[in-house]
């Protein structure tokens, strides 16, 4: 008997609505970008396999997995969970070890949903003003959106092509994870490559900086981990489990 209580994990409703919004013809509307936010805001870290109390050297070995979930205060180096990925989005975290930064990037023609699950990072965003293209890199005017701390918890960033710090930086100052939503993901093919950049003070100008577009950083490491959440069904699959 139905008791109609839902048992989907969070990831997977988190999952579900993305794909009801994300794989639409048409833009999502202001009330399904906050439908997807409030869902984004109630997820936690052991929703996705994080265990972000514990300390241990070394935390994907399997000896290190405490009841199954990532020791999010082992990672060492800048660490990628991924959960899932379409032509019209994906979703994964990001494990940041103390001081582990994330340069100056972009998210072209993309929505970013991103949630601080733990931790405290500093982040920086702009937005263009004016740009231009010199010697086929990008150079111009960018608006400061955002140069603050953010502590768990912490609502959702929002992102959009124009607007909201399409282009940011993380730094983080604790051990800390962020959940993210891509809408649609990189793609190099489809003219969505992930490009970096410097930001050049203006001191007349403080809320305002010179971004220059540059080669990716030789010191950014970014190594990959199994995911160990809750796992996510698909669209098409469940026929195929129920068959």
């Amino acid at each position: 008997m139905d008791s109609g209580i839902d048992q989907r994990s969070k990831v997977q409703v988190l999952y579900d609505a993305c794909n009801v919004v994300f794989s639409q013809k048409e833009l999502p509307t202001f009330q399904q970008i906050h439908w997807l936010k409030n869902l984004l805001d109630s997820m936690t870290a052991v929703d996705v396999g994080i265990d972000e109390f514990s300390f241990h050297h070394s935390p994907f070995s399997s000896s290190k997995i405490i009841k199954g979930l990532v020791c999010g205060q082992a990672v060492s180096e800048i660490t990628y969970l991924h959960i899932y990925e379409c032509k019209n989005f994906s979703m994964g975290v990001f494990c940041f070890p103390a001081g582990g930064t994330f340069p100056l990037h972009d998210h072209p023609n993309m929505t970013v949903l991103s949630k601080l699950l733990y931790g405290s990072v500093h982040v920086k965003a702009y937005d263009w003003v004016k740009v231009e293209n010199s010697s086929c890199r990008r150079i111009g005017l960018a608006g400061t959106v955002t140069n603050s701390i953010f502590n768990a918890p912490h609502e959702p960033s929002i992102l959009f092509p124009r607007s909201g710090g399409n282009i940011h930086s993380f730094t983080a100052l604790t051990p800390c994870a962020i959940l993210d939503v891509l809408a649609p993901p990189y793609s190099v093919d489809l003219g969505r490559p992930s490009t970096y950049f410097y930001d050049m003070p203006i001191p007349t100008l403080p809320s305002y900086v010179i971004l220059e577009e540059r080669d990716v950083p030789n010191d950014i490491v970014i190594t990959t981990a199994p995911y160990l959440g809750p796992p996510v069904v698909a669209a098409g699959d469940e026929q195929l489990m129920t068959r």
